[in-house]
């Protein structure tokens, strides 16, 4: 009489790993609420000034900026006054040289070609430097 094998009915045992893993994280929870309740909280007592004594910086002004127009004729004007391209250079220096801080923008039509555009812009560089500037609109 052959005894039948155990092995062939018998069940490979599982691992049940999540009912372990609900109680590590339940113990892990406990520990970080405890050590953040034992930790002590260090502050610095720092006393902000208020707006009476808090200092205003005087308010600097910038001047207007020279308005330099280039029509659809390649006509330099600046406040609708033509100038011819010798005329440009020595506003663009006396308004300068009146307003340290200010600007000069150059406005040109849209219909210009840009090249002509370039060379009025790059003729007000030589006059105002890095204070000159092309103005889209």
């Amino acid at each position: 009489m052959r005894f039948k094998s155990q092995r062939a009915n018998a069940q490979l045992p599982e691992v049940n790993l999540i009912p372990m893993l609900n109680v590590m994280m339940a113990v892990l929870a406990f520990f970080v609420m405890i050590s953040m309740t034992l930790t002590a909280q260090e502050g610095v007592n720092v006393q902000l000034p208020g707006p009476s004594e808090a200092e205003v910086p005087e308010q600097q002004t910038t001047p207007d900026p020279l308005i330099v127009e280039l029509d659809e004729q390649g006509q330099i004007a600046i406040a609708q006054i033509p100038l011819s391209p010798e005329q440009l250079n020595p506003q663009i220096q006396a308004y300068l040289q009146a307003n340290p801080q200010g600007s000069v923008f150059l406005v040109a039509n849209p219909e210009l070609a840009y090249e002509q555009v370039v060379q009025v812009l790059s003729q007000m560089r030589q006059a105002g430097g890095d204070r000159v500037s092309l103005a889209i609109e």
